[in-house]
Order: structure tokens, then sequence, then C-alpha cells
């Protein structure tokens, strides 16, 4: 079964080796059809505290580490900008 595979950004990296996850997508509103954001927030498994608040990360889907931490930070994104 493939792994689902999450971007977003870290809102939070107060506690050791978790970091919380601010995912955000776009759905359509069913009667007026219009984009409405939705944001869904994760305790992700940081192994080394690499992760900082503001960084873009991508999250995989693994298996329960505690209560609430169900997903593992896969890799850092970098924002494509003009420099």
């Amino acid at each position: 079964m493939p792994r689902r595979v999450l971007q977003g950004f870290v809102v939070s990296d107060k506690e050791d080796r978790t970091v919380h996850v601010r995912v955000e997508n776009r759905v359509m509103h069913p009667l007026y059809k219009k984009y409405v954001k939705k944001h869904k927030k994760y305790a992700v498994h940081d192994a080394e505290n690499a992760y900082k608040i503001g960084d873009y990360v991508k999250i995989v889907e693994s298996r329960p580490i505690s209560k609430t931490k169900k997903w593992v930070v896969d890799s850092k994104v970098h924002l494509g900008g003009s420099k």
C-alpha cells in the first residue's frame, strides 16, 4: 500500500523530536462553488530536531510512533523564488 505524502509549514518545534506541520488544501464549497482554504495540523516525528518554525517540509505517513504521531519528516522543500 503506498504511503501518503503531504507538504506543509512547520508551525511549532517546542517538543523534543516532534514538530507540528500545518497542511493547507483548497476545496470547492458545495453550494457556492468557490474555493475555500482548509488546513489541518499534524504532529510529525523529527528525530534530529533539524527543522524549525517556518520551514516548508514534506511529510510521509508511517507506523504509529506515539498516540498522536503517525507521520515522519521526509525532507525540506525549497520554495522557488527570485534571488
